[in-house]
């Protein structure tokens, strides 16, 4: 069953993008997206 994912900016912190997955227990989805608090594209991290 697919949840919704938050991912989170790495620099600034900001909530920026959410997208729905299955949580592996690997680890965290991290992808490169742009991010407009800080202007450019930097890896996002999904949060708890």
């Amino acid at each position: 069953m697919a949840n919704k994912l938050i991912l989170a900016c790495s620099e600034c912190g900001s909530r920026n993008y959410s997208t729905q997955g299955k949580a592996n227990g690997d680890g965290r989805l991290e992808i490169k997206k742009f991010c407009s608090t800080c202007n450019k594209h930097t890896v996002h991290k999904q949060t708890k």
